[in-house]
């Protein structure tokens, strides 16, 4: 009884294919993604992977400034009356997290439940008196702030535009 057993070639062949594919699977582990964060209105909802984001350690504090102040990539229309509603993964949850508004911090304590909702008017109330460099009066860029005590692990941003 006889076995056919692969050419030399055939077998090159499967090893670099078998190497590639390892090799892309390394990789693959090397590129965690971030947890998400959600802003919903209405039934528009965008999310985004964090924008500066330390794997649970805090974010440099070289850094930190540089962070706040990108440019949100996701968009949301915001109308006075509707209901914004924040949502994060579990794990941005158990740290704690707060809300920035146009760099600005605007809350004193983490929270610690996964989803949240805030009126519209909220975000586009505060900018009345409007400074040099501030955003628009009918825009808002809020960064949803993962926290470690007094550190910032993680930056999510988003833009709300308002509407009338």
């Amino acid at each position: 009884m006889t076995v056919a057993l692969p050419s030399g070639k055939a077998r090159r062949t499967a090893t670099v294919i078998g190497a590639v594919s390892a090799g892309l699977l390394v990789l693959s582990a090397c590129d965690k993604p971030t947890p998400l964060a959600t802003v919903t209105v209405g039934t528009n909802s965008v999310h985004t992977e964090a924008s500066c984001y330390n794997d649970g350690s805090p974010i440099k504090e070289s850094l930190l400034q540089g962070c706040l102040n990108k440019k949100a990539e996701k968009t949301v229309k915001v109308s006075m009356d509707d209901k914004v509603r924040f949502g994060v993964d579990p794990e941005i949850a158990d740290k704690g997290w707060t809300l920035f508004i146009n760099g600005q911090q605007a809350e004193q304590e983490p929270f610690k439940k996964t989803y949240r909702t805030i009126p519209g008017s909220a975000f586009f109330a505060q900018q009345q008196q409007q400074q040099p460099g501030a955003p628009s009066p009918d825009e808002a860029q809020v960064s949803v702030v993962e926290t470690k005590g007094k550190k910032l692990t993680g930056i999510w941003h988003f833009k709300l535009e308002k509407t009338s």
